[in-house]
């Protein structure tokens, strides 16, 4: 019995390789924000990507669905989308005299939210609401959302103009937030290359099916992590909170608020991800260095300050990694 399990985690982490290469055929060169959506489904976790437009995020997370066999919605925010847009809404039948519910795009295993600061303050409590309950509620009736159930929403850095930028206290919903960086010369040789050949092939072969996935989170779920690094984490957490108890005299001078408990869960549980991922049963602390900027960048609030004098929060992160010692 015990033979068994092992082979079936030997193979479904095989899998997950499978998964990364078989998106390869479609989307160049962004393997960084594959494994981070990965990490975001097998800990059931949300993922806000920034990254101008024209990087692919929309292809890879199509491709992503594909390979993976789950529904896929894109739903492209505006100014004018409406709630109901978004979960749904009751319709009359005239042929039966009563009314009836017609499901929006939020019932789907991937949506992508496409320029989710685009759209009113409305329709992005109605998207994270939906995010944190797993479920929708129209008129009377609450419906629960698919399984496996993930957000992946989109913001465009450059053109703020007219747009209505998600609060804090809603950004700290997203798992972790993934900054989206432009490819390589000879990625984007190759991008060119194979999107500018208009009989291109996107096809891809299905590897995970849901129940793999369900199987895979329950390993995550297994991988360990000693009491060491669980204090480590905690102490991470605690450095963006109180920087001058750690020595981050500097760093006080510009954090306004420090990380939210959202943090510590989610680093415990993308460190367990990157373990699993890496064909491991244990946590090491490289797991959550690793996850440490896309867990905390959106969590930690700077002041003015910072702004003037050009920090940002990866230089505040990257410090505190350098000045937190492990166990």
């Amino acid at each position: 019995m015990e033979e068994a399990q092992v082979a079936n985690k030997s193979e479904l982490q095989q899998k997950v390789k499978d998964v990364m290469s078989e998106v390869a055929k479609v989307v160049v060169g962004q393997e960084y924000m594959v494994n981070r959506l990965l990490i975001g489904l097998f800990t059931n976790g949300h993922v806000l990507l920034e990254g101008v437009p024209g990087l692919a995020k929309t292809l890879t997370v199509n491709t992503l669905a594909n390979v993976l066999h789950l529904d896929f919605q894109r739903i492209q925010f505006t100014p004018d989308l409406m709630p109901s847009d978004l979960i749904g809404t009751m319709i009359y039948n005239q042929k039966q005299g009563n009314f009836e519910v017609k499901k929006g795009p939020i019932f789907s295993n991937l949506v992508l939210a496409d320029e989710v600061n685009r759209s009113p303050a409305k329709v992005q409590s109605a998207l994270l609401e939906a995010m944190q309950e797993k479920q929708v509620t129209i008129g009377e009736t609450t419906f629960q959302l698919d399984r496996p159930f993930l957000v992946l929403a989109t913001q465009n850095p450059v053109d703020q103009e007219g747009t209505y930028p998600l609060p804090e206290a809603q950004v700290d919903r997203f798992m972790l937030k993934v900054t989206v960086s432009y490819p390589t010369k000879s990625q984007e040789l190759e991008v060119m290359r194979r999107m500018s050949n208009m009989s291109f092939n996107k096809e891809v072969n299905t590897i995970l099916t849901k129940e793999e996935i369900f199987s895979i989170r329950d390993q995550v779920n297994q991988v360990e992590i000693s009491e060491s690094l669980e204090r480590y984490i905690i102490e991470l957490v605690y450095a963006t909170r109180s920087p001058l108890d750690y020595g981050l005299k500097q760093e006080a001078e510009y954090i306004q608020y420090g990380v939210s408990p959202r943090a510590s869960i989610n680093l415990n549980l993308s460190a367990k991800a990157v373990a699993y991922m890496e064909g491991r049963d244990y946590v090491l602390p490289e797991d959550i260095k690793e996850v440490a900027y896309d867990v905390m960048n959106h969590r930690i609030l700077l002041n003015y300050e910072a702004e003037a004098d050009g920090v940002t929060t990866k230089d505040i992160i990257e410090k505190i990694l350098r000045q937190i010692p492990i166990g």
